[in-house]
């Protein structure tokens, strides 16, 4: 089967390292389903991985956890799936990615593809889509209010995960949706998205905060540059308030959430499928909630960009666009093409 995949780690920025090769089609086994992948996208961990991660001498490490495609083959304990099934997500990190024409997966981290988008559009929403929901309902316990607040904060909202985070937020709660973007055509992006309000991040956010003149927000989720933005962050939060991030700080000093009684909360979408947890099969159900979600209209997809088929030569273009922190919604290539 063709993939595209590197052998040698590249920490510079620029450089091809992703090759088009052809490795052996799995087989699927206990609880994995065989995809034939048809669309694909990325995102920010593609990139630190590629980066970071130096495969064992010889062998060739395949990136990619977003994906759609249809089912081809079952494991023998399947149960959710059987051949033909459409379906989206965003896979495990402990194993290869889906930048292949055939990918094994876990039936329990699966959803049912949303029937009124296609395979790119569909292929944009797992990985953000996860990481957005578990942060606000099970991180952030968004549902649960902060007492006097009434809203919440989303740093860095025309990214991939802040693109579904200003929706989730503004269709299934009632709290004033505040999101950050700093150039025009991102502003544009988040307010159409939903978003209440949208706010410069280049400036200080507390005093952003405050000229709206509404109670403090309750929430915060931050995608990127915490640390950068956490004097602020802590300026601005209500009292008893709740602050998640994604993002990897070298060091995240926590001493001055104290005077407010804050919480911190890390959200990494990876963690069910990386220990393997006893409610491991709750991404499979979000995933499907959020099918049904699109396809009622209540969501929309986060497509941005499509830059053609699943080439290595189109995937370092994406990577680039990724990592250059520019990049509005997700970025997807589809099918590979001609044999």
């Amino acid at each position: 089967m063709r993939a595209v995949a590197y052998k040698a780690s590249d920490s510079s920025d620029g450089a091809q390292v992703l090759t088009d090769i052809e490795l052996p089609k799995p087989v699927p086994f206990g609880r994995d389903i065989l995809v034939e992948v048809r669309a694909i996208s990325v995102n920010p961990v593609d990139i630190k991985v590629r980066k970071s991660v130096q495969p064992p001498q010889g062998e060739w490490k395949v990136l990619g956890w977003d994906a759609t495609g249809v089912v081809v083959g079952t494991g023998p304990e399947v149960k959710r799936f059987r051949p033909g099934d459409e379906v989206f997500y965003a896979g495990d990190i402990t194993r290869p990615g889906a930048n292949s024409e055939f990918h094994l997966v876990d039936e329990r981290i699966v959803g049912h593809k949303p029937k009124s988008l296609g395979w790119a559009e569909a292929a944009a929403l797992p990985l953000t889509t996860i990481t957005a929901w578990e942060a606000l309902f099970d991180r952030l316990e968004v549902r649960r209010a902060v007492p006097g607040a009434s809203g919440i904060l989303i740093i860095g909202a025309a990214g991939g995960v802040g693109s579904i985070a200003v929706q989730l937020a503004r269709q299934l709660t009632d709290l004033t949706v505040i999101g950050t973007a700093s150039r025009p055509e991102t502003r544009a992006w988040v307010e159409d998205l939903g978003a209440h309000h949208v706010l410069d991040h280049s400036q200080p956010l507390s005093e952003e905060v405050a000229k709206l003149g509404l109670a403090a927000p309750g929430f915060v989720l931050s995608t990127t540059h915490t640390v950068d933005h956490l004097p602020e962050i802590v300026a601005l939060i209500a009292p008893q308030g709740r602050l998640a991030l994604i993002d990897n700080p070298q060091s995240f000093d926590i001493v001055p959430l104290k005077s407010k009684s804050l919480s911190v909360h890390w959200e990494f979408m990876f963690a069910r499928s990386m220990f393997q947890t006893a409610d491991i099969e709750r991404q499979g159900e979000l995933l499907d909630e959020v099918a049904r979600l699109v396809d009622a209209g209540t969501l929309r997809t986060t497509l941005s960009e499509q830059l053609g088929p699943i080439t290595a030569d189109n995937l370092t273009r994406a990577h680039a666009l990724v990592d250059s922190g520019k990049a509005r919604g997700k970025i997807v290539l589809e099918g590979f093409g001609a044999a």
